[in-house]
């Protein structure tokens, strides 16, 4: 989740993994970039920064973020361009602005700062608010309240097991549509957390960490489908770049990584069948050389500056010349 990448109004927080990323985009060459997570536009200003021949093209999903963004990069003039839309839209996007390729690509993946600490979004249990959690907000056609009005009780346990990987899944789903049952469904966060924290408890070994957390990261990923076509986006991506053009990917979740991890290793050639299967069907091609061949993390001073950082993963790699294909 992205919330670790920039903090409130007034005194951004450093973008997590900053240096990192830009050690892996290689900014300085110049030419155009596209931060597909634009947020606050931490990563876009280091990113314009780097070189007077750089370009940034910012795509973001919250028009207030936009906004924001746009004031903090206005400076540099037409080398920047926002756009309102998804990540997942980058080839429309491109096209829009005009352009047919790009020299890097970044995807800061999950829920920024701005969302996470604005209490009517609804994105944490910190406050008592709608249980919202829209990125796009008021545009979208489904709050997380309305989800799981919609669900059936196997469907939320399923829905909290996958995404927030939590062990007592139906027991808190046994909950949420008992009270639904009784007239009373879920609507607010301190609902929802007061009712989680019944119903798992209190874990050994996690302290410091609420017992909701879990379920409401399930929750988040499933009302803006974040995990939906991640594949088919970094593919479309490594489509879009220049030969030697970098992408770089920064998830917060495992199964964020799992699925950018995977998807890179088929795509620098890696078989990822079953070795027991007669023929590939993978779609396994060599189209990129792996920058990371473990990803990169904070360190432990990030960590302590910046805690939601913590969980922070990313992967980079470089599309190949066709001459380096086989």
């Amino acid at each position: 989740m992205r919330q670790a990448s920039e903090g409130g109004k007034g005194a951004p927080h450093r973008p997590v993994l900053l240096e990192e990323t830009l050690r892996c985009l290689l900014p300085e060459r110049g030419g155009l970039f596209v931060d597909c997570t634009l947020g606050l536009g931490g990563h876009a200003e280091a990113i314009l920064e780097r070189s007077a021949e750089t370009r940034v093209i910012g795509v973001d999903r919250d028009r207030e973020a936009l906004r924001l963004a746009n004031e903090r990069l206005a400076g540099f003039g037409s080398r920047f361009k926002s756009f309102h839309g998804d990540f997942r839209e980058i080839r429309s996007v491109l096209r829009e602005a005009g352009e047919r390729t790009a020299n890097g690509v970044l995807a800061d993946l999950g829920v920024s700062s701005l969302q996470f600490d604005t209490a009517a979004r609804g994105f944490s249990f910190r406050f008592d608010a709608p249980l919202d959690m829209r990125m796009n907000a008021g545009e979208d056609e489904e709050t997380a309240a309305e989800l799981l009005a919609r669900l059936s009780e196997e469907e939320i346990a399923r829905v909290i097991f996958e995404y927030g990987e939590e062990r007592k899944s139906r027991r808190i789903a046994r909950r949420i549509v008992g009270r639904r049952d009784e007239g009373r469904p879920v609507s607010t966060t301190r609902e929802l957390a007061e009712l989680v924290e019944r119903a798992v408890g209190h874990r050994k070994g996690t302290k410091g960490i609420h017992p909701a957390t879990r379920t409401f990261q399930a929750l988040r990923i499933a009302t803006n489908r974040e995990l939906e076509n991640l594949d088919e986006f970094l593919e479309t991506a490594i489509d879009l770049l220049q030969p030697q053009g970098r992408l770089v990917v920064i998830s917060f979740h495992s199964l964020e990584d799992r699925i950018v991890k995977h998807t890179l290793r088929r795509l620098s050639g890696k078989c990822e069948c079953d070795p027991r299967a007669p023929l590939c069907s993978c779609g396994a091609q060599r189209k990129i050389e792996i920058l990371t061949k473990r990803p990169l993390t904070p360190t432990e001073v990030e960590i302590y500056e910046n805690p939601r950082a913590r969980s922070a993963k990313l992967r980079a790699c470089a599309k190949l010349d066709e001459s380096s294909v086989d």
